[in-house]
C-alpha cells in the first residue's frame, strides 16, 4: 500500500506560520517527518512554554493539569528523544528544547507537593508517591545522558538517596507511597525503582546502587512476576516495558544471561499477549491521562532492546516488525486536515474522535511511538 507521509520540516515550536503536513505520496514512509510532526503537535497543544511543563488537555482547556506530575516525565522524554535525533540537523530547535528542559527542571516538573522545598534543589521533586519520584528521576537521568552533563543526574541521585530508597521495606520492595493505608509494594513502583538503581550504578559506579537494583529485581521476580512473564494484574504496557529495561540493564552490568532472558519474555508479552493487544495492535488501556500515557513508557524501552545486539536476533526482528505495524496503523489514522490538532488516538487502529477532549497522555504515546520508529529506522 502506498501511504501518505507527513512532509513538514521540524520547526521551532513557537514559529509562525505553522503549515499543515502536505507533500508527495511516498512508497517508503518518511518516519523522521512523521516523528517531527507528532512531537510538534504535542508541543504546540500541550506544552506550557513559559514553564516547560505539560497540560493534561490542550491549553489546559479542561482545567485539569494541577496534579499532573509523574506524567511530566514521559512527556518530556519524548522531547529528549527528539532532541537526540535532531540536535545536529536542527540546532535552532535543539536550543529551544534545551530551554524547555531547564524550565521543566526549574519548575520541579509541575510537582504539586512543596513540603520539602527547604531541603534544597532536590526537595522540589519530593512526593508522597514513590513511583512518581522514580519516573521523574529516570527522566532526569535521560536528560544528563542526552546532554552529556551531570546536572540532572546528580539531582536524581540525591532524590533517590534521600526520599526513595529509605522507604524500602526490609526484605521487600519499595512501597507505593508513604501515606498510611497505601503502602503496598506494587509493580508500578518497583519496576522503575529497579531501573533507576541500575542506571545510577552505571553512571556513578557505587556498589550500593547495584545492590539495590538486584534486591528490587529479586522482589519483582519472586513476588510480582507471573509464570507467563506478566508483570502485574491486569498487565499494563508501562510496567512490562520498565521491568524489561531494568532486566536488560542488569544483563549489561553483570553479564548474567538470565536477566536478558527475562527482559525478552517480558517485552514480548506486551506486544503479543491478547491481554495487551487488540487486533494485533497495542490496545487502548483507558482514556485518562494516566492510562493513555502507558504506551509512551513501553515504546522507548522496546526500541532499546531492538537496537541491542546482545539480544536474540529473531526476537529483536519480531519486535521491530510489531513496532512498525503499530506505527503504520497510527500513521494511517492521523487526520492531516486537522493540523496542528492532528491528535493521536488512544487506540492506534482508529482516528481520534474529535467530539472528545484530546489527551496529553494519548498524544505523548503516539509521539513516543513515532520517535521510536524513527530511531529504529535511523
Amino acid at each position: 500500500m502506498v501511504l501518505a507521509a507527513v512532509a513538514v520540516a521540524c520547526q521551532r515550536p513557537d514559529s509562525e506560520p505553522v503549515k499543515k503536513p502536505s507533500g508527495p505520496v511516498w512508497a517508503e514512509i518518511s518516519w523522521n517527518s512523521i516523528a517531527d510532526s507528532c512531537t510538534f503537535v504535542l508541543v504546540d497543544n500541550f506544552l506550557d512554554k513559559k514553564k516547560g511543563t505539560f497540560w493534561a488537555s490542550p491549553g489546559n482547556a479542561g482545567n485539569d493539569s494541577e496534579f499532573i506530575y509523574w506524567q511530566q516525565a514521559h512527556a518530556l522524554d519524548v522531547l529528549v528523544w527528539s532532541y537526540e535525533r535532531i540536535k545536529d540537523s536542527n540546532p535552532e530547535l535543539a536550543a529551544e528544547y534545551r530551554r524547555y528542559f531547564e524550565l521543566w527542571f526549574d519548575n520541579d516538573a509541575n510537582n504539586y507537593n512543596n513540603s520539602r522545598e527547604s531541603d534544597g534543589v532536590h526537595g522540589g521533586f519530593y512526593n508522597a508517591y514513590t513511583d512518581d519520584m522514580c519516573w521523574i528521576c529516570l527522566t532526569m537521568m535521560h536528560l544528563s545522558e542526552a546532554l552529556g552533563d551531570d546536572k540532572y543526574a546528580t539531582v536524581a541521585k540525591v532524590v533517590y538517596d534521600n526520599y526513595i530508597i529509605p522507604r524500602k521495606v526490609a526484605g521487600g520492595g519499595l512501597p507505593w507511597t508513604n501515606e498510611e493505608g497505601k503502602t503496598g509494594q506494587n509493580a508500578c513502583t518497583n519496576s522503575p525503582g529497579c531501573l533507576l538503581a541500575a542506571k545510577l550504578y552505571v553512571r556513578f559506579q557505587e556498589d550500593r546502587y547495584l545492590n539495590d537494583a538486584l534486591e528490587l529485581y529479586s522482589f519483582m521476580y519472586n513476588k510480582r512476576l507471573s509464570s507467563d512473564f506478566r508483570v502485574e494484574e491486569p498487565p499494563l504496557t508501562y510496567t512490562q516495558g520498565t521491568f524489561g529495561e531494568a532486566c536488560r540493564q542488569l544483563y549489561h552490568i553483570t553479564g548474567d544471561r538470565k536477566y536478558m532472558d527475562v527482559a525478552e519474555r517480558v517485552l514480548q508479552y506486551a506486544f503479543i499477549s491478547d491481554r495487551c493487544t487488540t487486533n494485533g495492535l497495542l490496545r487502548s488501556e483507558g482514556e485518562s491521562v494516566d492510562q493513555s500515557i502507558f504506551k509512551a513508557v513501553l515504546i522507548p524501552y522496546a526500541v532499546n532492546y531492538c537496537l541491542d545486539e546482545k539480544g536474540i536476533k529473531t526476537i529483536r526482528d519480531n519486535l521491530k516488525n510489531l513496532i512498525e505495524t503499530n506505527a503504520k496503523a497510527l500513521n494511517r489514522s492521523l487526520e492531516r486536515a486537522a493540523w496542528p490538532q492532528m491528535y493521536a488516538n488512544y487506540y492506534w487502529g482508529k482516528p481520534f474522535d474529535r467530539s472528545k477532549m484530546a489527551s496529553m497522555g494519548a498524544q505523548t504515546s503516539g509521539a513516543s511511538l513515532m520517535e521510536g520508529i524513527a530511531r529504529l529506522k535511523k
